[in-house]
């Protein structure tokens, strides 16, 4: 794989989709945005095009704390074939996403985000999201 490229991370859910990146040389992830489902499709289009080369796409892989599939896991497994399907030459990667949304809650409150702005619309969608990412650069540092 080459030094210089970006990961995206997604966090899909049923009303909103959280997106991160890393920088160019994976070390870090950051919150890009929250999306509808239709227009995070149009937003990994232009992540692709525009802030490349991105090497991968990494996308929340939604269980129960027992390792079961949710009733989440079928709405990821068809945003997943359509990313493979628009973006076939970006490989897609699963990372379990379970409690990233806590996680990703309790790093806000320790960052000091006042409850008001943590509760925003969407917020915690972005946060889940760079959560999942970075800690797939975590598990993952060959990628």
């Amino acid at each position: 794989m080459s030094d210089h490229g970006r990961l995206l991370g997604i966090d899909v859910g049923s009303k909103r989709v959280g997106i991160a990146r890393t920088d160019l040389m994976r070390m870090v992830a950051a919150p890009v945005g929250t999306y509808t489902l239709s227009n995070s499709y149009m937003e990994i289009s232009k992540q692709i095009n525009n802030e490349g080369p991105i090497l991968g796409i990494v996308v929340g892989w939604p269980l129960t704390p027992q390792g079961a599939s949710t009733t989440a896991t079928p709405l990821v497994k068809e945003f997943i074939k359509k990313l493979k399907t628009d973006f076939p030459d970006v490989p897609v990667y699963k990372m379990d996403e379970r409690f990233s949304s806590k996680e990703a809650s309790q790093i806000m409150i320790d960052a000091g985000v006042p409850k008001k702005k943590r509760f925003k619309k969407g917020r915690l969608d972005q946060a889940a999201a760079a959560h999942i990412l970075q800690q797939f650069l975590e598990a993952r540092p060959e990628i």
